[in-house]
């Protein structure tokens, strides 16, 4: 039953985050920024010590890559679920 929840609720996603830990630097400009509460900060730390995003709330996440376009140093960004690999 749960299995099947669970293949529901990926279905009605439209989008998902790809983070680059390693470039993270914490600054937690793609968790304010984002339009729908998606994104929240952790309590892992990357290799650098930064505290790191994660995508909290899948099915808020439309990936309309707010979060990539705000992100200084290029660690994160969206993109829509079903987007074919060769638009990227």
């Amino acid at each position: 039953m749960s299995k099947n929840n669970d293949a529901t609720s990926e279905s009605r996603r439209k989008g998902t985050v790809v983070i680059n830990e390693e470039r993270c630097k914490g600054c937690t400009y793609c968790v304010r920024f984002c339009p729908t509460g998606a994104l929240e900060m952790t309590d892992r730390l990357n290799h650098k010590g930064y505290n790191l995003p994660t995508l909290a709330y899948p099915d808020k996440c439309n990936g309309c890559d707010m979060c990539g376009m705000y992100c200084p140093d290029f660690a994160i960004f969206g993109r829509r679920i079903g987007q074919n690999e060769e638009d990227e």
